[in-house]
């Protein structure tokens, strides 16, 4: 019993010293989160829909804007923060993931709808078409017989 008790006080004990994050941390991982999104967009847009350049893109997108906060930071009060520039670099982690998954169920979806179209284009028998010879096909748009063009 004294093994579990003890077991749960430092459970609280670290989840309480590491279980509030600072909110320039949170700041930090959503400007990660916007500016991935962006580097997302346009990596995907140039490679047409990669899978990987557009993660690649999410991440840049973000490590670009976290160098970059960090750098100002650095020269105006000598502040860099690897832990800033880290939790940036998550947020656009985060969001290649999660473009990634969603991307991969619509193409999950797609492919499936496909799939059941053509097994039910199998199952339909072919259509006959049964035509018409026509002697006179002027007779068919309401021209006279008698009135013939020729072309030499």
């Amino acid at each position: 019993m004294g093994k579990i008790s003890t077991a749960v006080i430092v459970f609280f004990w670290i989840t309480n010293s590491y279980g509030q994050l600072e909110q320039d941390k949170a700041l930090h991982f959503l400007g990660g989160n916007l500016y991935g999104l962006v580097g997302a967009g346009v990596a995907s847009q140039i490679s047409k829909g990669n899978r990987t350049w557009t993660f690649a893109g999410s991440l840049g997108g973000s490590l670009l804007i976290g160098l970059a906060k960090e750098a100002i930071d650095q020269n105006q009060y000598n502040g860099w923060d690897n832990a800033d520039l880290l939790a940036t670099v998550l947020g656009g982690a985060s969001v290649g993931v999660t473009i990634d998954i969603f991307k991969q169920k619509k193409k999950r979806k797609r492919d499936a709808l496909y799939k059941q179209a053509i097994d039910h284009v199998e199952l339909i028998a072919p259509l006959k078409v049964n035509t018409i010879a026509v002697q006179e096909p002027l007779s068919l748009l309401g021209i006279s017989n008698r009135v013939r063009i020729s072309i030499p």
